[in-house]
């Protein structure tokens, strides 16, 4: 059960974390050049953690 909750969680925790990074960047007035590497690292980081959060539940529960 715990699982299927982080599977329907998780887009809505990307989408959340996508407009964080998209205000972050305008408001520090980051170059459009380098956004794309802002929004790609941090969505690996949030995609690692969150298949990792999976991964526990599902061999602990």
């Amino acid at each position: 059960m715990p699982a299927l909750i982080i599977v329907i969680l998780a887009p809505i925790l990307l989408i959340l974390f996508n407009l964080l990074t998209l205000a972050f960047c305008s408001q520090k007035e980051i170059p459009t050049e380098a956004q794309p590497f802002f929004f790609r690292m941090i969505n690996i980081c949030v995609t690692l953690l969150l298949i990792s959060a999976y991964v526990e539940n599902v061999f602990t529960h």
